[in-house]
This record gives structure tokens, sequence and C-alpha cells, in this order.
């Protein structure tokens, strides 16, 4: 009895891990792109400069 609580509660646990990576994963993607586009923008904005 014990054991197939034990088996079902580690099935649960793997299953959530891998959809917490997931989220992880794709948040980090978007991070990532967010501050490509903002850095980019930010040196095109640069030659409109005038001190």
């Amino acid at each position: 009895m014990d054991s197939e609580k034990t088996y079902k509660l580690m099935g649960g646990i793997g299953a959530g891990d891998i959809v917490l990576g997931i989220v992880v994963l794709v948040t980090g993607i978007t991070a990532g792109v967010m501050m490509i586009v903002n850095g980019a923008r930010l040196l095109k904005g640069k030659t409109d400069l005038m001190f």
C-alpha cells in the first residue's frame, strides 16, 4: 500500500517539474528577446541624441 502511494506521488511531482521547467524556459526566452529588442532600440535611438 505504501509503495503505491509513493509511486503515484513521484509521478505527480515529476509531471509538475516538467510543467515548471517549460514555464521557466518560456519566461527566460521571452525576457531574452525583450532585452535584445530594447537594446537594439536604444542603439538605434543613440544616433538621434545631440548634446
